[in-house]
């Protein structure tokens, strides 16, 4: 004998349970996978426990009446659809049920074909229902996304990282050099989320005083410390449901690392001078230039919060191992800078411009380039900005850097340049880049440290 389609997981219960399994019995004739339970106490524990595609349920029960487990299922699954069974005598309980969310109610003594009917309909609809939302979430997430430019490959890698992600609640360590545009793709995981209206909050972890970091974090209550006349919420709470940003994790304090480690722990936060832990929802994504396990190494990072925020990395290239991206995003800060300056009489870039400023290294990347533009259309002379109007920077030619050694320089200077040099053949991949040069990751990401430092010189 052929054996019957398998339709769906339904769980029964009922406080009768020879009410239950009939109930049960007639379902898996149908070809369901059924449990049938006497206990809805039982009932909410499976429910959470195992995956069920739909729930019958009577309404008079003991332990937690129907109104109530319906309540509960809801809310742990809105979509997961409940029928409810119930007494000629109890009608009006049974559209109370419908009025708070159920699917549909059944009077006994009901047929089996309307039972059949009911769950099947219900499972057909929430189906429906779950895959018009994960369609409408990916077109969210391709919207999204789709605002950030990514000609080059590596750019393209780092947006389909960030996209398979975009849903999860795990934690991500975005890694690349200052300017980059880790906020901005830190902002635009979280807007193609399903955290998404909910907060988004960041905090520079450099640029707060130690002292004040735990408070800004935490929160604080009043007379917590000196000058604590006000109790403060505090960034976690702040960001309850949503997505916490935390900027430069590199140069957090050991001790608030060991305070953060608790936090992803426990899901709870302790505001400052307070004896109470309070529940919160974040997510969590960092950003750094820094090398965290060569920190770790040395001591000034905690190798266990490391582990628990590099669950997933995203490395964004730097703007000199993508130029395939230059020519978009200068159309893109040249509309902008327009926008917001709108007396200005620029227009356009003359092709000198353009090709000058695709050519240059930008050691400031993306946030260098946007500034540059802007600052073209605010000092334009006319429509069209001439090669002379650049800042003086761009328009003196340099050797590209990692290709040509000029004069007799050190042998570290040497290492550097050509780290530079295969980083450039690699599009930008760091991992690929250490295997050809035959070193560790940890020994490029020292080179590279050094390159930003020589950055912020010129």
């Amino acid at each position: 004998m052929k054996p019957k389609e398998r339709l769906g997981r339904v769980l029964v219960v009922d406080d009768k349970i020879e009410m239950a399994e009939m109930v049960a019995d007639a379902l898996r004739d149908e070809g369901f996978e059924v449990v049938a339970l006497g206990s809805s106490r039982a009932a909410l524990s499976s429910l959470r426990e195992g995956h069920f595609d739909v729930l019958v349920t009577d309404l008079r029960m003991p332990e937690m009446d129907g109104l109530e487990l319906l309540a509960r299922a809801l809310a742990d699954d809105p979509d997961r659809p409940v029928l409810v069974m119930t007494a000629y005598g109890a009608i009006d309980t049974a559209i109370e049920s419908i009025r708070r969310g159920a699917f549909h109610y059944l009077t006994k003594p009901f047929k089996n074909d309307e039972l059949v009917l009911f769950v099947r309909r219900a499972i057909e609809q929430s189906k429906l229902r779950r895959e018009a939302d994960r369609l409408r979430r990916e077109l969210h997430e391709r919207s999204v996304l789709s605002h950030v430019i990514a000609a080059s490959e590596s750019m393209r890698q780092a947006l389909d990282v960030a996209r398979r992600i975009a849903n999860a609640d795990t934690p991500a360590l975005l890694l690349g050099e200052t300017g980059t545009g880790k906020g901005l793709l830190a902002r635009t995981i979280h807007d193609a989320s399903r955290r998404a209206a909910r907060p988004f909050v960041t905090v520079n972890c450099a640029a707060i005083p130690e002292n004040l970091l735990e408070s800004e974090l935490f929160g604080h209550v009043r007379g917590a410390f000196t000058g604590a006349t006000d109790k403060r919420t505090g960034l976690f709470l702040e960001a309850d449901g949503g997505t916490l940003f935390l900027d430069e994790i590199g140069d957090m304090p050991l001790t608030l690392q060991a305070k953060l480690l608790r936090v992803l722990e426990s899901a709870t936060v302790r505001p400052v001078g307070s004896e109470k832990e309070l529940p919160v929802d974040v997510r969590i994504l960092t950003a750094t230039h820094r090398d965290l396990h060569q920190r770790a190494r040395e001591g000034t990072f905690r190798a266990d919060l490391l582990y628990r925020l590099d669950v997933v990395s995203i490395e964004i290239p730097a703007l000199r191992h993508r130029r395939e991206d230059i020519p978009a995003l200068v159309e893109h800060f040249l509309e902008a800078a327009l926008e917001k300056h709108a007396r200005s009489p620029a227009r356009r870039l003359s092709p000198e411009v353009q090709r000058t400023l695709a050519s240059y290294s930008w050691p400031g990347n993306v946030r260098e380039l946007a500034h540059v533009v802007e600052r073209l259309v605010l000092l334009a002379r006319g429509e069209v900005v001439e090669l002379a109007e650049l800042p003086t920077q761009l328009r003196t030619p340099t050797e590209p850097e990692g290709t040509a050694f000029g004069a007799l320089v050190a042998m570290r200077e040497m290492q550097r340049r050509y780290a530079l040099h295969v980083l450039e053949r690699m599009g930008g991949h760091r991992g690929r880049t250490a295997e050809v040069l035959g070193i560790d990751p940890k020994t490029l990401w020292r080179l590279l440290e050094e390159v930003e430092a020589t950055s912020a010189k010129v």
